[in-house]
């Protein structure tokens, strides 16, 4: 009966979040009007309590944490919710990162009423928005490279049939998928803002770092400089990037053995606790009520990362 309880308070929980983020951050025309009804925020007036309203609050929420976090630690935020194709704006993130921190430390606390346990949900609440963001980053890079070649031959095709560069910018933007169809257009217009092209691709390399990217982008840049014909230059470019994503497959099915190892090494202490505290409770829940328990749980878990970071080490072959 418990673990049902838990269970329902874990889904009742991910629902509630989930619309959370959905009506406050991702539906700002709603906020926006009525925003406009209940205040004027150029005045700066607090709302009398006939007027209160939670979606006011956490737009000035928003807005003082936006005063708070400085302008170096905001743009670097910013730029990686960029890589990562997230619609927010880090003071929206960082609100995010507080609720999952205060969601997973009580559904922890649900499980076992520990203080080592609160302060492990607090803590996994805390960087599980920032492994999320991390993995839509690499996620939305690995897919603009799987398609860069793609969009090269296409930018090929379009110079030799008599295209100009921004045209055959124009075709890909016609023709290819996201992320480099968002890429693209945002080069597109910063081109038609006037921004040379030089630095519209260079601001293109900032938001995506990747090393194929990088030789096309070289490539034009040359070429710009010294002349000759771009199209033959970026079938070379093509072909390098062709052979070079050949070995890395090479290198990823050779190294496939490691990874999983790896990730078994890390999960099954987990999945093993889990499975022992649902058997016997008493047994598991001895270690978190002794303080050598908690000392060979924090050991045991630091060897496990340790362990799990040589494993992924030594099993990533740069190319």
């Amino acid at each position: 009966m418990k673990w049902i309880i838990i269970l329902l308070f874990l889904f009742t929980s991910i629902l509630i979040f989930t619309g959370f983020m959905q009506y406050f951050f991702l539906n700002n025309k709603r906020m926006e009007k009525r925003l406009k009804y209940y205040l004027e925020l150029q005045d700066k007036k607090k709302l009398s309590r006939k007027k209160f309203n939670i979606l006011v609050q956490l737009h000035l929420y928003r807005q003082s944490l936006r005063g708070k976090v400085s302008k170096k630690k905001s743009d670097k935020l910013e730029q990686r919710l960029t890589r990562a194709g997230i619609r927010m704006k880090p003071e929206e993130f960082i609100l995010f990162q507080w609720i999952s921190t205060f969601l997973l430390g009580g559904f922890f606390y649900l499980l076992i009423p520990s203080i080592f346990v609160i302060v492990l949900g607090v803590s996994v609440g805390y960087v599980f928005p920032l492994v999320l963001l991390n993995f839509k980053q690499k996620q939305r890079l690995t897919k603009f490279n799987d398609g860069l070649q793609d969009m090269i031959t296409t930018i090929i095709g379009s110079l030799r049939a008599g295209f100009s560069f921004a045209q055959a910018l124009k075709t890909v933007v016609d023709e290819a998928d996201a992320p480099i169809q968002d890429e693209m257009e945002w080069v597109l217009k910063d081109m038609q803002y006037g921004t040379s092209i030089e630095d519209a691709l260079n601001d293109l390399k900032e938001r995506m770092p990747s090393e194929d990217l990088d030789l096309f982008i070289q490539a034009i840049l040359i070429q710009r400089q010294v002349g000759g014909n771009l199209a033959v230059v970026l079938e070379t470019i093509v072909q390098t990037i062709r052979d070079r994503n050949k070995i890395q497959r090479q290198i990823r099915t050779l190294t496939a053995q490691g990874r999983l190892s790896g990730i078994v090494i890390g999960l099954l202490p987990l999945v093993l606790g889990v499975v022992l505290y649902m058997i016997q409770p008493g047994y598991i829940g001895s270690l978190f009520q002794d303080p050598i328990g908690l000392m060979m749980l924090g050991a045991g878990g630091f060897s496990g990362i340790i362990v799990f970071i040589m494993i992924r080490k030594m099993t990533r072959i740069e190319v």
